[in-house]
């Protein structure tokens, strides 16, 4: 037994004892599927969090903490005699080949693009398969919405239904704003969220005929906008000064905060 297929079966053994109804951890013992997602969502976003930061040994450990979540469910669904880790690892290896028969099968691929057009085929053919009637029917509901939103209009986009450039996306854009500010008139506030739906679905739309990823420009803007706080937090004096600030005094901290940002980028 090679020393990784060890450590699997170490791991593996760890969870089973985890999961022991007898000597098992109470904590562990008593999850579930629902219980245990979130976990999961959790962890691959501190994985994304390290690899964005640049933290390598963090990303270790969250990358361990990512595959126990694996082991977790495949411990749960054996229990239920479902599937085992086993038979996880056995279909995403035979879902990689099938994939990519260009390097396991010889078939001939042109470039990037093209693996690309061949990946969704796949994909396609695997959701006729499952008796997907709906281009939609595989797009995961638990995905966070913004991340969602792009790929509902990726998938709307394969059959023709896309904007095709940004121009016509910025004046739906004005015209959602239009009926956001008309609804916001009317105090509805069912209908206001309706609408400031709809300019958030537009505007991940400009997003993606602009080639920008819209989680990624999120994130950028929060961090700005937390350096910047965090300096006129500072320049306040005490959190006491800051509460007795008005809006006005604060604004004129925020734009001393910018000046001195861009005089020293660094």
């Amino acid at each position: 037994m090679s020393e990784n297929n060890h450590n699997i079966q170490q791991l593996l053994a760890i969870m089973d004892r985890l999961r022991d109804p007898e000597s098992g951890c109470p904590w562990d013992r008593v999850q579930d599927f629902s219980t245990i997602a979130p976990y999961t969502i959790e962890e691959a976003y501190e994985v994304a969090d390290a690899i964005l930061r640049g933290s390598m040994d963090e990303l270790k450990d969250e990358l361990g903490d990512l595959l126990f979540q694996v082991v977790f469910h495949a411990r749960m669904a054996q229990e239920q005699g479902i599937f085992d880790f086993d038979d996880v690892v056995e279909a995403v290896c035979d879902k990689m080949i099938r994939r990519h028969p260009h390097i396991f099968n010889g078939a001939p691929v042109e470039d990037a693009q093209a693996q690309t057009e061949a990946w969704e085929l796949s994909k396609a053919r695997e959701r006729e398969a499952r008796g997907m009637q709906s281009l939609l029917d595989d797009i995961p509901r638990g995905m966070a919405e913004l991340q969602r939103a792009v790929k509902l209009q990726k998938r709307a986009a394969r059959v023709g239904f896309d904007w095709g450039s940004p121009e016509p996306v910025l004046d739906k854009f004005a015209e959602e704003l239009l009926e956001l500010r008309e609804a916001m008139q009317g105090g509805d506030i069912e209908e206001m969220e309706d609408e400031l739906g709809d300019l958030l679905f537009v505007i991940t739309n400009l997003a993606r005929q602009l080639k920008i990823d819209p989680a990624k420009a999120l994130r950028r803007a929060n961090a700005k906008f937390e350096l910047r706080f965090r300096l006129v937090d500072k320049a306040a004096g005490s959190r006491a000064a800051l509460d007795r600030m008005d809006l006005d005094a604060m604004e004129v901290l925020w734009q001393r905060v910018k000046q001195q940002l861009r005089a020293n980028p660094e």
